[in-house]
């Protein structure tokens, strides 16, 4: 078995404990290597995405059809409607769960009843590269862990952590504007439990080894199931030591590349991804040198950029950043997303934006019609995450639909062009808008972004030619085939920011070998711009034409070319992927 793995268990727990928790996991490793039939062969892997790889994020009951269980009304969605245009799904987590729409976990070993079983996850597994959650954080307080806890159960004792009264937890970073303890009766006896999300979530404790124990089984288990992709969720906070932050902490990273090496040594060609809405250099630490870290991080600085971007009809802030940034580990890469089952965090642009851009960004959106959430800090609650629905952030609500869907796939063509894999949220891919009626049931800002669909309802629309729903799908199909056709936008394939406008948002993306590239621009302004450039800054040779691969359009030498120097007409929110052809 990997030396490196008794290295970090004994690193976290020390000699004796170490070797013991070494040689249980040898005995799960070794059970999962039967089941799946894989072993670590000790060559470098490969990356197993390219640029026709893509993902959907969506809930197990996104779509509801009478008499139907949830997960196979999405199963028939995906086949329908994203089957050869996206090759992945992430299923938020489906497991039976008490709160916060599925992240409070009853159960990791079960399919939520009402949605369907391991038959439907199986199948949707079989067609899709399948998205797993790992909830490492926290279990609910309705899971047998830690009812078993509140028993005084012997054997789940250290499963999640008390602190006496009056502990000084002010250097605990706060992701929510909530208690981070909450009273529990157990045994008898009242005591303070670690509650980072919420009072329904209960922290697990990572200093048990038994719990890691448990949580790679779970993992494992995953994998037999199916799944090809791993999220660690909210993974910063796992390790707990007082008189910290109790976020970041050394003892995270290592169990990142423990997680990495275990799945290394079972299934190969599975990736891990980490979730970490924090500011950006401490979101791409979790890529670690490229070979013990994250095989991908969510972008998280790009959501709140690009809709600055859009909010200001300016690039800039967006270009200068994007200009900026590597990546120092090889074999790795960028999980790209500009909406999720989340809003859009505030917190990866700290540094980037002005306290000021940000307060602008904020208002903004609450004139959208969005929600502000907030978090603590020492100096007191701060905005923390934007609750809208993405396509109502960047549009005007008076815009006719074709105009909405303009705009919106313009940001959403930034996205696809940018180094990585993209994620798409399913209400993106639907152009849906806010959804106030479900804030007004809930009360929660983030269901603005989580409306449950009528199947037939959704189906009807999308077959319709002139509505927002119909008009974003196509839209979508039509860059998603564009970037499925040019190896240039391969996860791994490098990319280079141009600034030539400040309407513009330009990037390069250059194929792995360096023999081709494809040049993306894209006017988040609305008004037309003149796009004047040398042909060397855009590594374009003069005279030649350029096509479109998205729209097929062709620009003759005469239509584009003064001398040395590309002279375009960007039309308001309009997005060119440009490749040269030979002369025309």
């Amino acid at each position: 078995m990997n030396d490196r793995i008794k290295e970090i268990l004994i690193s976290l727990y020390g000699k004796n404990r170490g070797e013991k928790t070494y040689s249980e996991l040898c005995e799960i490793i070794e059970k999962a290597q039967k089941t799946l039939g894989a072993r670590d062969t000790g060559a470098k892997s490969v990356f197993p995405l390219d640029q026709r790889d893509s993902v959907i994020i969506t809930y197990g009951d996104q779509f509801l059809c009478e008499g139907e269980k949830p997960l196979k009304t999405l199963h028939r969605f995906l086949s329908e409607y994203v089957k050869g245009i996206i090759s992945g799904v992430h299923i938020l987590p489906f497991f039976p769960y008490s709160s916060d729409d599925g992240f409070s976990i009853i159960d990791y070993t079960k399919v939520n009843p009402s949605w369907g079983g391991w038959q439907q996850i199986k199948a949707i597994a079989g067609k899709f590269n399948l998205m797993c959650d790992l909830v490492l954080n926290h279990i609910s307080s309705k899971s047998v862990w830690f009812k078993e806890f509140l028993k005084n159960n012997p054997g789940y004792a250290d499963y999640f952590i008390t602190v006496p009264a009056q502990t000084d937890l002010s250097l605990v970073a706060r992701p929510r504007a909530l208690p981070l303890v909450h009273s529990f009766s157990i045994g008898g006896a009242e005591k303070l439990v670690w509650t980072t999300f919420s009072e329904d979530q209960i922290d697990l404790n990572f200093q048990n080894p038994r719990v890691l124990l448990e949580m790679i089984e779970i993992l494992l288990f995953y994998l037999t199931q199916g799944a090809r992709l791993i999220r660690l969720d909210a993974i910063a906070y796992v390790w707990k030591e007082l008189g910290t932050s109790c976020i970041h902490l050394p003892q995270v990273y290592l169990l990142v590349e423990l997680f990495r090496l275990v799945i290394r040594t079972v299934a190969p060609g599975v990736l891990l991804i980490t979730e970490t809405n924090v500011p950006h250099k401490e979101n791409v630490s979790y890529l670690g040198d490229g070979s013990n870290g994250a095989h991908m991080v969510y972008q998280f600085s790009l959501p709140p950029l690009v809709l600055h971007s859009f909010k200001n009809g300016d690039a800039g802030a967006l270009t200068q950043w994007a200009d900026g940034l590597t990546l120092r580990a090889e074999n790795c890469t960028f999980f790209n997303f500009l909406a999720s089952h989340d809003g859009v965090g505030i917190l990866p642009v700290h540094g980037i934006l002005s306290p000021d851009e940000i307060q602008d960004l904020v208002r903004f959106v609450e004139k959208q019609g969005g929600r502000i959430s907030y978090k603590d800090t020492e100096q007191g609650p701060i905005p923390y995450e934007l609750n809208i629905s993405y396509l109502s952030a960047v549009t005007g609500k008076h815009d006719p639909p074709d105009l909405k869907a303009r705009k919106f796939l313009a940001s959403q063509a930034i996205m696809l062009a940018f180094k990585g894999v993209p994620g798409i949220y399913i209400h993106s891919l639907l152009g849906s808008t806010n959804y106030y009626e479900g804030v007004e049931k809930t009360g929660i800002n983030r269901t603005i972004n989580r409306e449950k669909l009528d199947f037939e309802r959704i189906e009807k629309e999308l077959k319709q030619n002139r509505n927002l729903r119909s008009y974003v799908y196509r839209g979508f199909v039509s860059l998603m085939s564009a970037r499925s056709s040019h190896p240039a936008f391969h996860p791994l394939a490098q990319q280079r920011v141009i600034k030539a406008h400040k309407q513009l948002f330009i990037v390069i993306r250059r194929t792995l070998d360096n023999s081709e590239q494809v040049v993306c621009v894209h006017n988040v302004a609305a008004c037309k711009v003149n796009l004047d450039c040398a042909a060397r800054i855009l590594g374009l040779t003069p005279g030649l034409p350029l096509r479109d691969i998205i729209s097929g359009k062709l620009f003759t030498r005469k239509q584009i070319w003064m001398k040395n120097t590309l002279s375009l007409q960007v039309n308001p929110y309009h997005v060119l992927w440009l490749v040269q052809e030979k002369a025309d």
